[in-house]
This record gives structure tokens, sequence and C-alpha cells, in this order.
């Protein structure tokens, strides 16, 4: 068992599902079911996995929860780029976002790599 309190990925993960939550206030209302949810849902989903893998009993059980983050991530830069594409992010805070994203996805694959050799 890892304690996930203590792991930069959880915490930036914590970090970036705020920020993307202050994003999609901006929305437009109709979106609320929509792109907003989605995308709150996707990063809410990236520090959840990685606390979910962390309380499992083996290195191949979290190995397999970062894998699951690492979807996430994914997914929510895939959301990320729709909303830019059509006019909800600007310019700089886009490419904040998606630095930091790219940022964890990095994290992620190399604990991934770190807990399957285990």
């Amino acid at each position: 068992m890892h304690n996930y309190k203590e792991l930069q990925v959880w915490k930036r993960g914590i970090k970036l599902t705020t920020e993307i939550y202050k994003i999609s206030q901006l929305f437009p209302y109709e979106e609320r079911f929509g792109l907003t949810s989605q995308m709150r849902r996707s990063a809410v989903s990236v520090p959840s996995n990685v606390a979910e893998g962390a309380g499992r009993r083996t290195d191949g059980e979290f190995a397999n929860f970062l894998g699951i983050a690492h979807g996430s991530i994914c997914e929510l830069e895939t959301q990320l780029y729709v909303a830019y594409d059509l006019g909800f992010i600007e310019d700089q805070r886009f490419m904040d976002v998606t630095s930091e994203i790219t940022e964890i996805q990095k994290m992620l694959y190399s604990l991934i790599i770190k807990f399957e050799k285990k």
C-alpha cells in the first residue's frame, strides 16, 4: 500500500481538477450536461484512480489503476481540445493546462513502468 497523498502526481492531479472546474464554470450553460460534466468527470478520475490504486494490495494492481488514470487524462486532453476549438477557453489558459496535462501524463507513464516491473 502506498501513501497517495505524498505522490506528486496525485497532488498535481488535484490541482488540475480544480483548474478544470474553474475553466468549465465559464462554459455556456447549455454545456452543463455535456462537455462541462464530461471534463469534470475525466479530471477527477485522474487523482481518484491514483488514490484507489495506491490503496490496493499489490504493485500490479496499482499499475493497473495508474493506467486507468492515464486513460482519463488523455480523455481530458481530448475534451480540452474540443472546448478550445469551440472558443470556450482562451489561448494562454489552454496552453498552460495542456502543458500541465503533458507533465502529468509523463509522471503517470513513469510510475506505470516502475510498478509493472515490480
